[in-house]
C-alpha cells in the first residue's frame, strides 16, 4: 500500500526528543505508538511541531478502539493522495505538498504508481458495476477515473 512508502523527514529530531531510535516509516506501528503516546511535542522545533500536529489532525483522528493501529490512518492517507490528484496536482506536486504540509517524504514515482493502480482498480469496479446495472456506481467510477487520469 502507498502508506508503507511514506517517510518522515524530521526523524532525527523526533528521535532526539524521544531519546531512542524509531523507524522513519510514518505508518509503522512503532513510529505511530511513539509519537502518539510518548513524544512531548513541545520539544520539537516550530515547523516540525506544526507538521506533526497537522499529520495527527488529518490522519490519526478516529474513534476506533485500536487507534492508531486500526488501519484508518493508512486509508486516510491513500484517500488524501487521490483527493490531491483530483484537485489537479500531479505526482511531483503531491510529493511536494506532503513534504511541506506533513513533513512526509515520498518519491513522485511511488505516487504515480499508486495513482495508476487506483485507476486500474476503478476500471475493474466500473466493469462490475456495468455488468450488474449499478448506474450510480458506474457514473461515480467514471468520474473518479476521469479526474485521476487527466
Amino acid at each position: 500500500m502507498i502508506a508503507s512508502k511514506a517517510r518522515i523527514r524530521g526523524i532525527k529530531k523526533i528521535e532526539k526528543a524521544l531519546g531512542y531510535h524509531i523507524p522513519d516509516a510514518v505508518f509503522h506501528g512503532a513510529f505511530l505508538e511513539a509519537v502518539t503516546s510518548r513524544l512531548n511535542i513541545e520539544c520539537l522545533d516550530g515547523p516540525l511541531r506544526v507538521q506533526l500536529l497537522e499529520f495527527f489532525r488529518e490522519f490519526l483522528m478516529c474513534d476506533c478502539k485500536d487507534n492508531p493501529q486500526c488501519g484508518c490512518p493508512e486509508k486516510r492517507f491513500a484517500l488524501r493522495i487521490i483527493e490531491l490528484r483530483e484537485e489537479g496536482l500531479d505526482h511531483y506536486q503531491i510529493s511536494n505538498f506532503l513534504s511541506e504540509e506533513y513533513g512526509i517524504d515520498m518519491y513522485p514515482a511511488d505516487i504515480l504508481s499508486f495513482l495508476e493502480y487506483t485507476v486500474h482498480m476503478l476500471e475493474a469496479i466500473q466493469d462490475i458495476a456495468s455488468l450488474q446495472g449499478k448506474k450510480s456506481l458506474l457514473d461515480a467510477t467514471k468520474m473518479h477515473i476521469k479526474k485521476i487520469a487527466q
